[in-house]
């Protein structure tokens, strides 16, 4: 861990910003001019999903400000933590399976869905997950300005918004530019997983993460479906529609 996350970002929510109670501030007070791949979902939240927020979020849960670095091994209580970046990880569910099923590895779980937020962190408490932690806001900028270089054991991105219409391409997440900064956060060794249901998505981002000169695709194009990846809800969704889930699977050199 570099110098520059020599202190824990303490994982409360600002009292000045004067968000409702047990809620996380919205991602929308770090304002930059920049096209996001992601809308602000807020939703209904259900009063055991509202009640976990009010208890453990202090706890469990940190706000992307982009001015705060995070020490990751502070954070986790862990000394070289083997951390994992999950970004959209929805209602949760899948994410509290994954954790359950690894409590050798910590996961960083990175969305703006505030329901998704209670849900999980009611997983957190119901399961005993000691390995979860939570960011609300922009990815981006917690990999640009909070995240350490080299500091990441992994990266999960699965399903993300597909921006089906050609002129919402340039919204989607996967991007050179995203992919750049996203490998410089990689230990070597660490892996890139995504997944997508949405075809000209896949086809995206085989041509944008094979393109990457630090990431090496561990298939000859797309990798078979683990059998540890729980099938999610939009996952789901997918496969109703009749849709082909793809997963591409690379390693940081």
């Amino acid at each position: 861990m570099t110098s520059q996350t020599t202190s824990l970002v303490t994982p409360a929510v600002d009292a000045d910003a004067a968000p409702r109670p047990g809620s996380p501030v919205s991602p929308e007070l770090h304002s930059e001019r920049r096209i996001r791949s992601y809308h602000p979902r807020k939703g209904r939240m259900s009063t055991a999903q509202h009640h976990a927020l009010a208890r453990s979020w202090d706890e469990w849960g940190v706000r992307i400000d982009g001015k705060r670095p995070i020490d990751l091994d502070a954070w986790f209580g862990r000394t070289d933590a083997e951390v994992v970046l999950e970004i959209g990880f929805g209602m949760g569910d899948a994410t509290a399976t994954m954790a359950a099923a690894e409590p050798e590895r910590c996961v960083l779980a990175a969305d703006v869905h505030t329901p998704g937020h209670g849900n999980l962190l009611r997983r957190i408490e119901s399961d005993g997950l000691d390995n979860v932690r939570l960011a609300e806001g922009d990815a981006v900028v917690l990999l640009r300005d909070q995240l350490a270089p080299e500091s990441l054991a992994g990266l999960r991105i699965f399903f993300p918004d597909p921006w089906p219409k050609a002129r919402h391409h340039k919204r989607r997440l996967i991007q050179p530019e995203f992919v750049e900064l996203a490998a410089s956060r990689l230990r070597a060794g660490a892996t890139v997983h995504c997944a997508t249901d949405w075809e000209p998505y896949a086809e995206q981002m085989l041509e944008v993460l094979t393109a990457s000169p630090e990431l090496t695709n561990l298939h000859a194009d797309y990798a078979p479906r683990p059998d540890w990846r729980p099938v999610t809800k939009f996952e789901r969704q997918g496969l109703d529609k009749g849709h082909v889930v793809h997963d591409l699977l690379f390693r940081r050199r």
